[in-house]
């Protein structure tokens, strides 16, 4: 069969015809060779991983098609055996194996690396593989996977990456090149459907760039826009001072309001406007869970009976799984009436069955609106006409931080469908804080660069070390992404220090002629290294230079010193004051004689209650002294003296002014000097005066040309400084990879996963074999919980109460402890012995690592352990939730469904790791079956 053939046979399947891109790609891979993708959301990177598939298949061969999320790994799966029938295609996503021996299997990237570490038979005869959303090896958290599957294939795979638009596609071409060999880089920026950009204002939607000119770079905002927002913001004619407060005030009030338009009426708005289907993106479960309420409590409705009834079909298919119980525990009814009018909520928080019915009936056109959460864009295909933007800020688990070029980017790239829009929509909300400006810079941006997160850890470090031995585990380290990227940034860098060093060297010759031509002794030669000069450190001028910055450095740490020292002084006195004493205050709020009224309570930051004597009370602190207070008399205050109303105080201001004590004029209190630093300074300064090169007034000695030799010398230090910071930085750039795995692997040592191999190398031990085979991010802690045996006598449900600490991570702080978690008293101490081995490790991994808290394995987390217990004890849905709530945790459904199935995969490997005749193995493979019920098995994905 010829390949003409094949791409005929490949382009009848298609609803449109091949773009340029896809055909150039299409011509990469029949000549067996590796591709890069890099184009916009929508503009069909995926017809080129589904060619892979078709010429795989056509040739007898064998295809992985890999994602970066189970969902859209089961989303491919089906539309692949849609193309090619269920005996052609299988499915690998940890948690679901169908048909795993077919010649094409969809599966997620964690999936595919475990493979090669584990050398399965499955990977023999494999000649593509798919990495689709191949932009994820940025991910901080999952992205090293991506460098450890291209590094770790066999040359002889033709790997089809699949990326959203990066503004450094080259360079990362360029490395793939490097690491597997010829690979062709395809950038394309075209989207197939135009994106237009506009903003909604009230009830007015505006273009957001100004439709009069046609340029495509640098096109204005639109000034009628502009306008409109300043009439809406000061009114008519108000362009006064008053009017921009007033303005102000309402900007401040609007941002404690989550949106600027009710969401039934900004549906309506677009559904006048032509723009539905919709995706509104809200980056906050509760702020799409609340856009969904207000529209089933309005009166909205988008679908017509028909349409209902089609609804209705998909979901009872979608959940014919779930119990009554359950049913009404998650609300299902005001869920499936909002389904029914056409508008739902999508985020990770709901039930794996409620996001599958959704984004079915998305795909179907029976949801013409959805509220979703950023994960919607992560690869899933949910195109729609327009996406909305209720907001720039989104919370990234730290703090709330403005949106990216590139995110905007992937968001609105979900706007405008193929061969059904004739072009998409990004609409977004005005608020007062939103400027039109700032969304045209994100809207016109296009740099997007692809930044690699590759970093060594112990389960990668000691699978690296048992296929490749050390050296070659250090070899992989070098040819990895980041260390390509940092290789980049050296060269650059590495140019800088050239020119710098020249500079410098140009500096010294200049300064050694000024120096010898004015009669003065440069101090240094060419021949000498820089900063080297033996014997005097202060001869010759450039001794003098130094003397002189030696004489600015302790002068500022002999100021800072007095500082601290006055500064301690204050708040100890402030400190020691009793009631009656009388000080003086001189404070910018009030200045005059005063009685403590109540001494400080605290020490480490002193505020006695005083009364100065016009009238006034209040606390005052170290910030309201220059210098220490002085006691300057006592004055004998009762017991029961009235100091709380304005009577009282006046009766006692008038004994303090006529009690005789004065304030004191240009009197403070002797500073007693540290002799130290003023001895040193001293001699310095007799140095300094006493030197050649010191300028003597009469010696005709100085002037212009001194003065050009001190800028000459300032400039050549300033040289140095530069030449010092590049050759450090340049240092630390090189050793962090290899640093980082010297500490791995020094860590895994000293804990006997590693041993001494007798030819100089490293082995991996059967301890170690254990940890090669757990795949988390407590994987140490794993194994040495294993290893020490405390989890082994635990029943199913106590097992999977403890190994739920080792995954799970509270959304907020989680105040209980493991005392104060409610359970059985062996789950109790099961987790006590876990932390307390944390414990032993966190300090061998500290003493290794330094200051790099990348290398250290985060605390145990225990609260999930209330709720799974009582699910895998065969309790309901929502025993287990209360549970969760008892404990302090807001657990969705969905998030007890996902911790759940992490919980089962870990116990698996664990199962796995430990062999099968090991007790630990039986009591993880019947904890698995316990949790592996209702909600948490149905529609696994």
């Amino acid at each position: 069969m010829s390949s003409e053939t094949e791409l005929q046979r490949f382009t009848g399947t298609l609803a449109f015809p091949l773009d340029p891109f896809q055909r150039d790609a299409r011509e990469v891979l029949e000549d067996d060779r590796a591709v890069l993708v890099c184009a916009p959301t929508g503009a069909g990177k995926t017809v080129v991983g589904e060619f892979a598939v078709f010429l795989a298949l056509a040739r007898g061969g064998k295809c992985f098609y890999t994602t970066p999320i189970k969902a859209l790994s089961n989303q491919k799966y089906h539309d692949l055996v849609a193309a090619h029938g269920a005996a052609n295609v299988g499915l690998l996503t940890g948690d679901n194996a169908i048909n795993s021996s077919a010649p094409v299997v969809v599966m997620t990237t964690e999936v595919l690396r475990n493979m090669i570490y584990a050398e399965s038979s499955a990977l023999v005869g494999l000649s593509f593989v798919v990495m689709d959303e191949v932009h994820f090896l940025a991910d901080r958290f999952r992205g090293a996977v991506w460098e450890e599957v291209i590094l770790g294939l066999d040359p002889a795979v033709s790997v089809v990456s699949l990326s959203a638009t990066v503004s450094n596609a080259e360079e990362f071409g360029d490395w793939i090149t490097t690491v597997r060999g010829d690979t062709e880089v395809i950038v394309d920026e075209h989207r197939p459907v135009p994106l237009h950009q506009h903003m909604l204002v009230g009830n007015r939607m505006f273009e957001l760039f100004d439709p009069r000119r046609s340029e495509p770079e640098r096109k204005p905002v639109n000034p009628e826009l502009m306008r409109y927002i300043k009439n809406r913001a000061l009114g008519p004619g108000e362009d006064t001072d008053d009017a921009v407060r007033r303005y102000r005030g309402r900007v401040e009030r609007h941002r404690r309001r989550a949106s600027g338009v009710p969401r039934p009426r900004l549906v309506r708005l677009l559904d006048e406007a032509g723009m539905l289907p919709a995706i509104a993106f809200i980056f906050s479960r509760k702020g799409c869970e609340d856009a969904f309420t207000q529209c089933v409590r309005s009166d909205l409705n988008l679908l017509d009976g028909h349409e209902a009834a089609r609804v209705d079909a998909i979901v009872e298919r979608h959940l014919a799984e779930l119990s009554p119980g359950d049913a009404a525990v998650l609300g299902v009814d005001d869920w499936w009436t909002g389904l029914r009018r056409g508008f739902a909520a999508h985020h990770a928080g709901l039930l794996p069955m409620f996001r599958q019915a959704v984004e079915e009936l998305f795909v179907e056109g029976l949801t013409k609106v959805v509220f979703a959460t950023e994960t919607l864009s992560m690869g899933i295909n949910m195109p729609a006409r327009s996406v909305v933007l209720e907001r720039l800020v989104k919370y990234n688990g730290e703090a709330h931080v403005d949106l990216t070029p590139g995110e905007y980017t992937q968001l609105t790239g979900r706007a405008g469908r193929r061969g059904l829009d004739v072009e998409g929509h990004a609409v977004v909300v005005w608020t007062p804080e939103v400027l039109p400006e700032r969304v045209a810079g994100l809207a016109g941006a296009r740099t997007y660069p692809l930044r690699s997160s590759f970093a060594p850890e112990y389960n990668m470090v000691l699978n690296m070390i048992d296929r490749l031995g050390v050296e070659g585990s250090r070899d992989l380290l070098r040819r990895s992404f980041a260390q390509f990227q940092t290789d980049r940034t050296l060269v650059g860098q590495a140019r800088q220090l050239d020119k710098a060093r020249r500079k410098l060297r140009d500096a010294d010759r200049a300064l050694i002629a000024a120096a010898e031509k004015a009669g003065v002794d440069p101090g240094f030669s060419l021949d000498d290294a820089v900063g080297d000069r033996s014997g005097d450190v202060y001869a010759g001028f450039l001794g003098y230079l130094q003397l002189r910055e030696d004489i600015r450095t302790l002068e500022r740490e002999a100021r800072f010193q007095r500082r601290q020292e006055s500064e301690t002084a204050v708040t100890d006195d402030l400190a020691a004051l009793k009631r009656g004493q009388v000080i003086a205050v001189g404070s910018r709020r009030h200045r005059g004689l005063a009685v403590v009224l109540e001494a400080a309570q605290y020490r480490n930051d002193p505020r006695p209650l005083v009364l100065v004597d016009d009238g006034w009370t209040g606390r005052v602190g170290a910030e309201d002294f220059v210098n220490p207070p002085e006691v300057l008399g006592d004055l004998r205050l009762r017991k029961d003296a009235d100091t709380r109303t304005g009577k009282g105080r006046r009766r006692v201001a008038d004994a303090l002014r006529a009690s005789g004590i004065t304030r004191p004029v240009g009197r403070t209190r002797k500073r007693k000097e540290n002799e130290g630093p003023d001895r040193e300074l001293a001699r310095l300064r007799d140095l300094l005066r006493s030197h050649p090169a010191h300028p003597r007034s009469g010696s005709g000695r100085g002037g212009a040309g001194t003065d050009q030799l001190f800028r000459m010398g300032e400039n050549r230090n300033r040289l140095i400084r530069e030449v010092d910071g590049l050759e450090r930085s340049i240092s630390e750039r090189k050793s962090r990879l290899e640093a980082d795995f010297d500490v791995v692997t020094a860590v895994l040592g000293e804990l006997s996963y590693l041993e001494p191999d007798g030819a100089g190398g490293l082995r991996v031990t059967p301890t170690g074999d254990v940890l090669r085979r757990i795949y988390c991010e407590t994987d140490l802690l794993v194994a040495e919980c294993i290893r020490a045996g405390i989890w082994d006598h635990l029943t199913p449900p106590e097992l999977a109460a403890v190994v739920s600490a080792m995954v799970y991570q509270s959304r907020r702080d989680f105040g209980g402890g493991v005392d104060s978690m409610p359970g059985d008293k062996r789950v109790r101490d099961a987790l006590t012995g876990t932390v307390a081995i944390w414990q032993e490790l966190h300090e061998v991994q500290a003493r290794h690592a330094g200051g790099s808290e990348s290398l250290l394995t985060r605390e145990p987390d225990t609260g999930f352990c209330a709720p799974i217990a009582a699910w895998a004890s065969g309790q309901s849905l929502e025993a287990a939730l209360t549970a969760a709530a008892a404990g302090g945790q807001t657990l969705s459904p969905g998030d007890f469904v996902r911790w759940n199935r992490q919980v089962i995969d870990l116990l698996e490997q664990i199962r796995a790791g430990v062999g099968p005749d090991a007790p630990l193995a039986g009591a993880a493979r019947r904890a698995v079956k316990s949790l592996r019920r209702g909600v948490v098995a149905a529609d696994l994905e």
